[in-house]
C-alpha cells in the first residue's frame, strides 16, 4: 500500500523489522552432529597382554610354573586365537625377550570368551646337575611370553627366581608308631651332602587328615636325628603322614630361601587311643569324725593328661575284693567316703580315666582305720 502526503511525496511501502536468526551456529551443530572422521588408527597386532602373576615353586629337581591365561590383547580387545607359550630360563636376571625356550605348552584351543574369568596354566621344568652347577648367582630365573596365532609376542612376563642348590633325597623306611606318648615317625637318615656356603637343611614331616586336601607341619627334626614324635594329632581319626628334607639358601643381599626335596611314600595311621593315663600317686586318707558322723578324707596327687576324664575310687574291706564306691567320675583330685562304720578298716586305691573309657591300673592302697 501506497500513502500519499498531502504534499503529494511518495512514500515507500511499509514493511515488517528484520529477524535475526542464528544460522551459522545451527549450521555449525549439524557439522558437529554429522562427526568428523579423525585420523586412522593402525590395525591391532593382536599380541597377548603378558602375564604379571607367574608363580614358580621348587619340589626336589623339578619347577613347577603357574600362571593366569591372557584374555586381552595389548590393545585390550578380546583375544579370539591363541598361540602358544614359550617357558624362559636363566642363570642371569633381567630377561628381556625369549629367544631361546626351554619349554612351550600348547595353545588354548578356544577363544578367550568362552574362557573361565582364570584360567591357568602350568609347566614344570626338569633340572639337571649340569645346570644347577652352572648358575653363578645361586639362582634360576623364569618368565613366559605368550604368543599370538602369527608367532608374535608383546614380551615377557613377569620373572620369579628359584635356588639352584643340589636337593637331597628324601627320608628312606618311613614309617609311624601309635604310642601312649603321641605318634612316632621314624626313618633312615639321608646320606650327607656336600653343602655349599650357606646352606642348611632339616626333615619336615606333615600331616593330613584322610579326606582333607589341607596339610598341617606335624614337625621338625635336625638332618642328624632319625625320629620325631607328633603329640597335635586328635585322637581315633585317621591321618597319612609323609616326610621331605628343607633346603635353606642364604645368598648375599637376598632374603633366605628355602625348597623341599621329593617326599616319602605317604603313610597312613590311625590314631586308636588303647592307652591308659598315668597311674595317680601320692593317695593319702584321713578319718575325721568325733562327735559328728564318721568319715574318710582322701587326697591325691592330680594327673596332667589333657584328655583326663576324672577318676574312680576302690575300697576294700578285710580280704574282700575292692568295689568302685563312686557313682560317676570324680573331677577332682579328691573324695570323702561317708559311708564307713565304726571299728572298720579300709584298703582305698584311685585309678585315672580318659574320655575315651580307658582307665589306669590303680594307685598304692593307703589304709585308714574308723575308731
Amino acid at each position: 500500500m501506497i500513502a500519499a502526503r498531502p504534499s503529494g511525496t511518495l512514500l515507500l511501502p511499509l514493511m515488517k523489522p528484520l529477524t535475526w536468526r542464528p544460522f551459522g551456529a545451527v549450521s555449525l551443530i549439524m557439522l558437529i552432529s554429522c562427526g568428523y572422521p579423525g585420523p586412522p588408527k593402525p590395525p591391532s597386532l593382536n599380541l597377548p597382554q603378558p602375564p604379571t602373576d607367574l608363580h614358580a615353586v621348587r619340589k626336589g629337581n623339578n619347577v613347577y610354573l603357574s600362571w593366569t591365561v591372557p584374555t586381552e590383547t595389548t590393545d585390550s580387545l578380546t583375544i579370539r586365537h591363541f598361540g602358544p607359550t614359550h617357558i624362559c630360563r636363566s642363570t642371569n636376571p633381567g630377561m628381556r625377550d625369549c629367544s631361546d625356550p626351554v619349554g612351550e605348552v600348547s595353545a588354548v584351543p578356544t577363544a578367550a570368551k568362552a574362557l573361565p574369568a582364570k584360567l591357568q596354566q602350568t609347566f614344570t621344568d626338569t633340572l639337571t646337575p649340569a645346570l644347577l652347577a652352572n648358575a653363578p648367582s645361586g639362582l634360576l630365573f623364569y618368565a613366559v611370553s605368550v604368543l599370538n596365532n602369527r608367532g608374535r609376542s608383546a614380551g615377557v612376563s613377569n620373572e620369579v627366581e628359584v635356588p639352584a642348590a643340589a636337593s637331597s633325597p628324601p627320608p628312606a623306611d618311613f614309617h609311624g608308631e601309635v604310642t601312649a606318648a603321641g605318634v612316632v615317625l621314624s626313618w633312615i637318615p639321608v646320606p650327607p651332602v656336600t653343602e655349599s656356603s650357606g646352606t642348611r637343611r632339616l626333615y619336615r614331616v606333615y600331616r593330613r587328615e584322610k579326606g582333607s586336601n589341607l596339610d598341617t607341619i606335624a614337625g621338625e627334626a635336625p638332618l642328624g636325628s632319625s625320629q620325631l614324635t607328633d603329640r597335635t594329632f586328635d585322637w581315633q581319626k585317621t591321618y597319612l603322614y609323609r616326610a621331605t628334607v628343607v633346603s635353606f639358601v642364604h645368598l648375599p643381599e637376598r632374603p633366605e630361601q628355602q625348597f623341599e626335596s621329593d617326599d616319602t611314600p605317604p603313610v597312613k595311621i590311625f590314631a586308636h587311643d588303647i592307652f591308659p593315663p598315668a597311674v595317680p600317686g601320692g593317695l593319702q586318707a584321713a578319718f575325721s569324725g568325733v562327735g559328728q558322723q564318721p568319715f574318710v578324707d582322701l587326697i591325691w596327687t592330680p594327673d596332667t593328661e589333657a584328655d583326663l576324664a576324672g577318676y574312680n575310687v576302690y575300697r576294700q574291706e578285710g580280704t574282700g575284693e575292692p568295689a568302685k564306691i563312686n557313682p560317676e567320675p570324680i573331677k577332682t583330685p579328691s573324695f570323702r567316703d561317708t559311708n564307713v562304720a565304726s571299728g572298720h578298716t579300709y584298703n582305698y586305691s584311685v585309678s585315672a580315666l580318659d574320655v575315651r573309657g580307658n582307665e589306669s591300673a590303680r594307685s598304692k592302697p593307703a589304709t585308714e582305720s574308723v575308731p
